[in-house]
């Protein structure tokens, strides 16, 4: 089994507002996109080393170009930047910098990490 990262339902909620308009043909899954851009850039992978489950490696690229270019990761991370308590840091947790005991996540206790309240 493959150790793949997939954004949650919950996630895509709060992310969707963010997602510019979808223009003539309709946008491939952009949960499959999203995870796998995240993936790459988690783990420092070429583009071209992505797994499979995400998709062609050229939809994960132009998908990150395009949305790049037009500032759309920028807007997210500042709209859930200003969700957070003090309206500038956010956490994005990963299995990296949490502890897991018996199985459990754990978040990470640093104090320096703030994490936004739930989307809803």
């Amino acid at each position: 089994m493959r150790n793949l990262y997939w954004l949650t339902e919950a996630q895509m909620e709060c992310l969707r507002p963010y997602f510019p308009k979808s223009r003539g043909r309709a946008r491939v899954d952009d949960r499959r996109v999203l995870s796998g851009i995240i993936f790459i850039n988690r783990n420092g992978l070429r583009w071209c080393d992505a797994p499979s489950e995400y998709g062609p490696p050229k939809t994960l690229y132009n998908r990150w170009k395009r949305w790049s270019d037009m500032g759309i990761f920028a807007q997210i991370l500042m709209g859930l930047a200003e969700q957070a308590p003090d309206n500038k840091t956010i956490s994005i947790p990963s299995h990296r910098n949490c502890v897991s005991t018996a199985g459990q996540w754990t978040p990470p206790t640093s104090k320096h990490i703030v994490r936004p309240p739930a989307c809803g």
